[in-house]
Parts: structure tokens; C-alpha cells; sequence
């Protein structure tokens, strides 16, 4: 996958800088998108107009010359950083090979990442590079268009992800739904209390079959599912809404997918119904609404026009309300699950390449949490959703 980054040249001449330098491990999406490389330990990337540079430990040489994208790959031992280290201390020692390893690539001013770590920052200037964290979001901005191959490894893994939605739907199937004695109706399963652990550990061990991990899923029930955020735990119950958000990483490409479908096992009251028939009817309206050119803000607007005419809250008739649609309608996904574009009252203009979430919810303690997640591309002349899995409330026995 090669990415233009014309833009980012663009940046670099007009603030004068050499090159843009990122020092970090491969949880940080900027480091794995511009060196195609990933190492568990920090190591430090360098970006210029005609090549782009890596230095790495003698641990990370090897795999680092066959997996990175990078033009040109250097060990800190090719510094003597040993003998530097045993002068300075090591903390110092890094700071002088790697002033010395870009002055070999001809690098004297760089932008960074804005939250580039400080400390490397100080000792870098020290040396005296000129150091300046980057204000405009470039390469974030970059990031957010896909290219083709991006997309297949969004699809990918969203494939993966509608495997594990289907493996909790079954589960929720294959329940009983039993009185206990408080006079609530729980779901059992093989004798023993339905959870929402037991839940999230189908679908994580099925992400893990397909070749995606996650350790965060939400599954949660009755007033948690509430709290949009809310991971969700303890048993289950029957009549109440079980929201079941999953967000998987792909192992092997490390792009993300996301989606959400919310659930009642038994009878939902008339309320549930309701609500989860407006939320629909706000996705639909949301989708419609993306296509090249419309803003974040437009979407967003969509789902709220929905919702207020319904005379539900929204934070955009009422920025203090607690009930009712308290969230943005969605955000872009790629190598993080949560980055630009935003569709939200902020969201600027979306192009072919976004993927994006739509999910609009309603959330009330009283009545419960609904929210129902796709997850789409902007083409050329919409948007293609690449969700498959099925919008329906209630499980079937």
C-alpha cells in the first residue's frame, strides 16, 4: 500500500521543513502508515520528499528490510550507540545517534506528530535540530482517505466482525429465558446465568478465529446499555435491550471495522419498539445523506431532524440533555477505530476514500440504551455500505 502524500510534501515546502520525523511503537497509526513497519519498542521514522528513512534496533534490522516500506533502513549500532551510550547514558546516547543518523539523511528542521514525546523533542533540539510539532493534522487528514487496498482490509475485517455479531445472536438464541426469584427474568444458557462475560468471550474468541482481536467489546444490558460507553457486565436479562458494539483489529493488516446491533430476548415494551423503529429510520436517513461533498455536520443533522421531530432530545436542541441522542452520529476507521472524518456538529467535508461509522442511539436509564452501527465508504457518487449483517430487534428462540 503506498499512500500520496503529496499533501505532506506540500506541508514540508511551505514550513520549510526537511522532513517529518515520528518517534514511536506500532500502536501509534502514523508510525505504521508511513514506515509499513511495526516493532513492540519504539523506533524512529523519518519522511522527506525523496525517501523515507527508519532506524531501528539491531533486534528489529532484519524484519525491518523486508517488511517496512521504508527506501532506506539503519541499525542505531551502525552509529556505535554502545559506545555512546556507555560516554552519555543511554537516554542521551539515543538523542546524539539519531541527530547523527538524520544529518546522514540530510534532515536539519522536522515536523512531528503533535503529540510527539517531549523528552526525545528536548534532547533532539539539544542537538540542535529544529524540532516543531505539526498544527494542521496533515497526515491524519491523509490517513482518512482510503485507498482501494485500505478498504479491502476494512472489508476484511469487517467480515470477521459480522462472524462474531452472528455467533453472539446465536448464543442469544440458544438461551432460556428463566423467572429467578427477585422476580426477573434472566437468560440461562446450559443450566448456568447468561452474562454479558460470557458473551464478549464468543465473540472475541471468533474475532480470533478470523484473524482479528479485541479486548473491549461491549455487551450491555438493561440501564448500562444507558451509558454509551458502558462496557456492560453481569447477567442478562429478558424484555431489556443488549446493545452489542464490536470493534475488531485485524492482526495481520491491523485496520479496524465497527459495528453495532442492539438485541431483546423475549417481549420489548412498546417504548423499545418505538425507539429502535426511530433509530433506524435515523440511520437510514443518515446514510442517504452521505455522498462526496456533504459535510459531517449535514449527516449528523440528518439523524437529529429525525429524532426532533419524534420530539426526542438531542444535544443539538439541548447541548445539557442526558437522555435521548447524547452522541455524534460517527467517526472514520482505519488503522485506529476512531479517527477522522467525525460526523458530528464539527464534521468537515467528507471525500471518496472515507470510512465511516453511522450510528445514532437513544438512551434513557428508564427504558435502556439503542443504538444501531454501519459502516460505510464514501465513492464517487454516495456512499457503499459495508455492513451486511441484518437490523432486527428481537432474537428468535
Amino acid at each position: 500500500m503506498d499512500p500520496d502524500l503529496t499533501r505532506l510534501d506540500e506541508f514540508l515546502a511551505d514550513g520549510g521543513f526537511d522532513g517529518y520525523l515520528v518517534d514511536a511503537d506500532e500502536t501509534d497509526s502514523t508510525q505504521r502508515y508511513l514506515s509499513g513497519f511495526g516493532a513492540p519498542d519504539p523506533f524512529v521514522t523519518v519522511y522527506t520528499p525523496e525517501t523515507i528513512a527508519i532506524l531501528v534496533s539491531t533486534l528489529e534490522y532484519g524484519r525491518a528490510r523486508t517488511e517496512s516500506r521504508a527506501d532506506e533502513v539503519a541499525r542505531l549500532a551502525d552509529y556505535d550507540y554502545r559506545s555512546v551510550a556507555d560516554k552519555y547514558g543511554s537516554t542521551e546516547a539515543r538523542a546524539r545517534v539519531v541527530a547523527a543518523w538524520l544529518d546522514d539523511v540530510g534532515v536539519e528542521r522536522v515536523a512531528t506528530p503533535e503529540r510527539f514525546p517531549l523528552g526525545p523533542a528536548d534532547r533532539l533540539r539539544e542537538q540542535d535540530l529544529t524540532v516543531e510539532p505539526e498544527r494542521e493534522n496533515v497526515v491524519t487528514e491523509i490517513r482518512a482517505v482510503k485507498t482501494d487496498e485500505e478498504i479491502e482490509h476494512i472489508r476484511e475485517a469487517q467480515t470477521a466482525n459480522e462472524a462474531a455479531m452472528e455467533a453472539a445472536e446465536e448464543l442469544l438464541q440458544a438461551a432460556e429465558i428463566v423467572e429467578d426469584g427477585d422476580d426477573v427474568r434472566r437468560l440461562h444458557h446450559e443450566g448456568e446465568p447468561l452474562t454479558s462475560e460470557r458473551l464478549k468471550e464468543e465473540i472475541e474468541v471468533t474475532l480470533l478465529r478470523h484473524g482479528c482481536a479485541l479486548d473491549e467489546t461491549i455487551v450491555a444490558c438493561g440501564a448500562a446499555a444507558a451509558d454509551p460507553h458502558d462496557r456492560g457486565s453481569g447477567p442478562l436479562t429478558a424484555g431489556e435491550t443488549i446493545i452489542v458494539d464490536i470493534f475488531p483489529q485485524s492482526k495481520a493488516t491491523k485496520y479496524h471495522a465497527d459495528m453495532t446491533r442492539t438485541f431483546v430476548k423475549g417481549e420489548p415494551t412498546s417504548t423499545i419498539r418505538e425507539w429502535y423503529d426511530l433509530t433506524h429510520e435515523a440511520l437510514d436517513a443518515a446514510i442517504d445523506a452521505v455522498e462526496p461533498g456533504a459535510t459531517g455536520q449535514a449527516v449528523h443533522d440528518a439523524v437529529c431532524d429525525v429524532y426532533e421531530d419524534a420530539d426526542v432530545p438531542t444535544l443539538r436542541s439541548d447541548p445539557t440533555a442526558e437522555t435521548g441522542f447524547i452522541h455524534s452520529t460517527g467517526h472514520g476507521v482505519g488503522l485506529d477505530v476512531h479517527e477522522l472524518p467525525r460526523l458530528s456538529p464539527d464534521g468537515g467535508e467528507l471525500q471518496s476514500g472515507h470510512v465511516v461509522t453511522v450510528e445514532p442511539g437513544l438512551y434513557d436509564p428508564a427504558v435502556g440504551g439503542i443504538r444501531i452501527e454501519d459502516l460505510v465508504v464514501v465513492t464517487e457518487d454516495g456512499c457503499e455500505n459495508l455492513t451486511e449483517y441484518p437490523i432486527q430487534l428481537q432474537v428468535s428462540d
